[in-house]
């Protein structure tokens, strides 16, 4: 369990929450809103905006936190047979915790009818190219 792990008092991310990992500057949460089961967050200890904002450190902390987590998931779930990683960098992004923060998504086969474009999903008619 971590606890006020940043400055922001109204951010959720720098309240108590129930750590699933940690590496030096960031730690992982599971989503609270998870698209796949074994969605997680990895998340700056330091109250940070986006992605832009972090250190170098916190982003080279985050990729092997990264790393672990999808190799742990994999370990405990032999139907994981992807992964999505993304960020939202702003509002029009669609960022609605301005805490920077990854998300890490486990990805099976079938578990959407036309998985080409990926993360180009976030504008659907440019999924399909």
């Amino acid at each position: 369990m971590i606890s006020n792990t940043g400055k922001d008092k109204l951010c959720p991310f720098c309240q108590s929450l129930e750590v699933a990992a940690e590496h030096n500057s960031v730690f992982a949460i599971k989503d609270n809103y998870p698209v796949t089961k074994g969605h997680h967050l990895i998340i700056p200890f330091r109250h940070t905006e986006n992605y832009f904002s972090m250190t170098e450190k916190e982003r080279e902390d985050a990729t092997a936190l990264i790393k672990v987590l999808k190799s742990k998931l994999e370990e405990g779930d032999t139907t994981i047979t992807g992964f999505n990683i993304g960020m939202n960098s702003g509002e029009t992004a669609g960022q609605t915790v301005m805490h920077s923060h990854i998300h890490l998504i486990p990805r099976r086969k079938g578990d959407t009818p036309n998985p080409r474009g990926g993360v180009r999903g976030v504008i659907p008619e440019k999924m399909d190219y």
